[in-house]
């Protein structure tokens, strides 16, 4: 976890970006009857009934300092949709960086073996040696920020239905482009000195222990490593 925040700590390097990267389903519905049209002060009415269109994922990046979004629209999550953002993100989105410090959560195919199961070796040798993998922990992806930013995508953009992927790509192109040239940043607060406070109880103690030897011989205190669970 510390790892993880103290890296967000650190100030903005180009040749050092550190990236969030996230990823999310999204369900297609579209609608089953016509909604109602608009009236002065009063909005159009949508039936409740809906049909189901299927499932699409989101991958997303965010690199939190310098306020940059992309997210790449799939049909699947299988390790060749997670191999090719990886290739964009290294030859693409930032391809003057030496190393790119890439926080995300521990899924199955967030590893670099999936870029070798993927790309031939070589290829897969080049995109990861320019990759710095930092995993949140487990039970702890909330310390991944690119999971704020896909709330506020989901808030702003995936509360309506959407029927089909096209749909989807434009929808999120239109939300994405002005939030990227705004700069929009994560303005992140939770630090390790926070974290050492509200999450003490995670932490190891060193707490004394009774009764271990004789009273002739506890002139000092005996203390033990006790792990919090």
């Amino acid at each position: 976890m510390e790892e993880v925040l103290d890296l967000y700590a650190e100030p903005d390097d180009p040749r050092y970006p550190p990236v969030c990267f996230d990823e999310s389903p999204v369900q297609l519905t579209s609608e089953t009857r016509h909604p109602l049209p608009a009236h002065p002060g009063q909005p159009a009415r949508y039936d409740s009934e809906y049909k189901r269109e299927g499932t699409a994922n989101l991958f997303l990046f965010v690199q939190p300092l310098q306020g940059w979004r992309q997210v790449n629209v799939t049909q699947k999550r299988t390790k060749q949709d997670f191999a090719q953002p990886m290739r964009l993100l290294v030859d693409v989105y930032f391809p003057a960086a030496e190393r790119i410090r890439l926080v995300m959560d521990n899924l199955n195919t967030h590893t670099p073996a999936a870029l070798y199961g993927v790309f031939p070796p070589e290829e897969a040798r080049r995109i990861t040696r320019k990759l710095e993998f930092h995993y949140t922990p487990k039970h702890g992806s909330w310390l991944n920020m690119a999971e704020c930013e896909l709330a506020v995508l989901a808030g702003q953009c995936l509360d309506r239905r959407i029927p089909n992927i096209e749909t989807l790509r434009e929808e999120i192109a239109a939300w994405q482009g002005p939030r990227n040239q705004l700069q929009t940043k994560i303005h992140w607060q939770f630090g390790t000195d926070v974290a050492r406070v509200k999450l003490k109880r995670i932490y190891p103690s060193l707490e004394p222990t009774e009764n271990l030897v004789g009273p002739e011989e506890a002139s000092e205190p005996v203390k033990t490593f006790a792990a919090a669970h």
